[in-house]
Parts: structure tokens; sequence; C-alpha cells
């Protein structure tokens, strides 16, 4: 049976929806007018998505849900570059009228104190931010499925919490605190889930029978659920130093996922929401949700010799990322008044120093050499083949 569209219903049903909102008398209160038209406008650009949007490239539960996520992050992206262009007061002023109760400077601390190794000290490290370490690892696992990757994007979000405890103090923890309440415990633990449900979605035999042909209750429950597992299931294998291309990309998306991290924290510093403030986890949500198919979009760019475009999603992904990263650089103007420390500084050169060589190492060094093999090897055909046709000519005489 061929799905139809229904394109000209749904566009009948909104039409209709906004003819029977417009009778209503407009309420006088103006800051309520425009909350329920910002809705409204965001619905019937969605709606919109969902319908006109092309797909990506996954179809499970259902292409619209994806296109309603890239819709989503459209709006977001649209609202960052609006943001980009008020002061940093009024743009205060407009988070706080998203929600009333922000608007307020945030008190700082630091979680570098009492950092003895005891069981007291630890047990006050523990609250409600564990789970959320936890799940976000196990979702980082997901989208990135592979081990190494995982675990060196773990170790350098610590690396980067050093690196800028001179600017924001929530970046100061105790050691145990970095590497063994974070990396060892908390990271390796959503880690290690997220790699188990990779393994276990590229092991799973994936049968997608229509569910009228299916009779019993039991197997219809189970292809409803059914539904909202993947449709098939891509191993992501970087191939960082398979060639030069394979390790810029891979060094791009840890760059983009780091920088993603921090922006978080930067966000939060510089507009005044409080860690525990439900914008906090819509904004992760939403580039979770993102960042699924846009990984999997820049993958297929990376290894498909076929694929010639760059994916909506991986696109608009990235430019989300670095118009935060805009924002919070115009509004940290003044922000952060302590210098880089000199051994933070050291230590980044050095990296970045090992990057570049090991980059000319692998692959610019073996470059050159073959370029100049084959240069030898046309030189010296060149120069043979004169006196090979002056035999010729010899011979024939």
């Amino acid at each position: 049976m061929i799905d139809r569209p229904r394109t000209l219903t749904v566009l009948t049903i909104m039409l209709v929806g906004l003819v029977y909102v417009a009778m209503f008398p407009e309420a006088d209160d103006m800051k309520t007018n425009i909350k329920f038209g910002t809705w409204a406008g965001t619905f019937s650009f969605l709606l919109f998505a969902m319908l006109q949007f092309r797909d990506g490239p996954f179809i499970r539960p259902h292409p619209a849900i994806w296109r309603v996520v890239l819709g989503l992050g459209v709006l977001y992206q649209m609202f960052l570059v609006f943001l980009l262009f008020q002061n940093k007061r009024d743009a205060r002023y407009i988070i706080s009228c998203i929600d009333p109760s922000l608007g307020v400077p945030l008190p700082e601390r630091s979680y570098a104190e009492n950092c003895e190794l005891t069981y007291d000290n630890v047990k006050n490290q523990l609250d409600i931010f564990v789970i959320y370490h936890i799940v976000g690892w196990y979702a980082k696992a997901v989208v990135l499925r592979d081990y190494w990757f995982c675990w060196i994007l773990s170790i350098m979000f610590e690396v980067m919490e050093y690196s800028l405890q001179h600017q924001l103090n929530n970046f100061a923890e105790c050691w145990w605190d970095h590497w063994i309440l974070d990396v060892l415990i908390c990271n390796w633990a959503g880690l290690y889930l997220g790699m188990k449900t990779c393994e276990y979605f590229e092991m799973k035999a994936y049968s997608w029978r229509g569910i009228k042909h299916i009779n019993t209750l039991k197997g219809k429950v189970k292809r409803t659920v059914q539904q909202f597992t993947p449709h098939d299931w891509t191993k992501f294998e970087w191939g960082t130093t398979k060639s030069f291309k394979n390790y810029i990309a891979v060094i791009g998306l840890l760059f983009a996922f780091l920088q993603a991290e921090l922006n978080s924290f930067y966000l939060k510093y510089l507009l005044w929401i409080p860690p525990d403030n439900p914008l906090n986890s819509y904004r992760a949500t939403l580039l979770f949700m993102g960042s699924i198919p846009a990984t999997r979009e820049g993958y297929q760019y990376l290894t498909d010799k076929n694929c010639k475009r760059f994916g909506p999603q991986a696109w608009l992904t990235i430019s989300t990322i670095m118009t935060e990263t805009i924002i919070c650089f115009k509004f940290g103007q003044g922000e952060f008044p302590n210098p880089v420390p000199i051994h933070v500084a050291i230590f980044w050169t050095i990296l970045i120093s090992l990057l570049i060589g090991y980059a000319i190492w692998q692959f610019g060094i073996p470059f050159l050499k073959e370029r100049m093999e084959i240069s030898i090897k046309e030189q010296n055909g060149t120069s043979t083949s004169p006196s090979t046709s002056g035999r010729l000519k010899d011979k024939d005489a």
C-alpha cells in the first residue's frame, strides 16, 4: 500500500486552527500576546519542516520526527544569530523573558576545596549531576560509536577544565574529582553502557514486518516498540591514520564536541543561567538529537566516495556550535581578566606542535617522497627517449 501525502489536509487543519484562534479577542497583556504568537509561529514553522524538509539518514521511528529535529535546530540557530546582535545586558534580559526566574547574577563556586580523599569529601560531591554526567557520556558513546574516540574526548575535556580554571571557578576541581569521579566512574559508566548499546544494535537482526501482518498481541506490541529502534546500524571506523583527510576530520570532530561542552559552561556563566535550569537540559537534548544524524552525515561524507555533499544536519550542527562560540567570545570581553598561566600556554604549544609534527611525519613526508619518485621516473623516461629513437633510426638505416 502506497503512503499518500497529507500535506493539503494538514495545511487546511492549520489554517482552520489559526482562524479559530484569530476569532478570539486578544489579551490586554502584550507579553501574553507575544508569548502565544511566538509559540504559534514556532508551531507553524515546525509543521512546515515536518512536511517539506528533505529526509535525513534516519527513518525510525519516522522521518518526520527527524525533520522536526532539523526544524528545531534551525529555530535555535536563528535565535543564536539574533542574540549575537544584542549587547550582554539585553541578551540577559531576553533570556529572563523566556524564564522569569533568570536575570540574576550567579554565585561563583569552586569545587577545589577540601581535596583530601575522604569519604565525607567524596560524598559531598555526589548529587543529581552525577546522573546527568553518566547520561551525557552514554549519549556521546551512542553518537560517536568508538571506544578510543570517546576516551580521548573524556580525557581532553578534563584537560580543558585544567586549562580554563583561571576563567571559570566551576572548572576548579580536586584531582580525584577529575580523574576518579569523572573519568574512571561517571565517564566510564556512561561510555560502557553506550558502547554496549552500539554492540547490541550491530548484532541485532532487523525484521520490519508490517504490524497488520502480525497475528499475536505480543508480536504487535514488540513491533510497535521496534519502531523506536534503528532500522539498521552503521559501525563507525574513523580511520584517523588512513589519510590526511581522516586525520583532519577526526580532530575537527573532537574540537566540535569539546567546544559544544565548553559553550554550555560559558553560556551559563555569561547569560546567568543556573546549572539546574531546564534551559540547559533543553539545549543539551536538542544538540544530542541533532548530533545523531549530523555525525552520521559527516561519517558518510568522509567515507563514501559517492557522497559529494555535506548533509544539512551536519552543516547546521557545526554552524550552531560555532555561533555559540562567537557569542561567548563577544559577551566574554572584560569578563575574564586573569591571564593564561604560563604552564597552560606551554602545554598547548607542545600539544599543537605534536599534532602538526605527526601530520607532517605521517602524511607530508610520504607524500613528498612519492612525488619525488614520480618526478625522477618522469625525468628518466624523458632523457632516455631521444637516444632510444636515435638507435631505432640507425637500425632502420
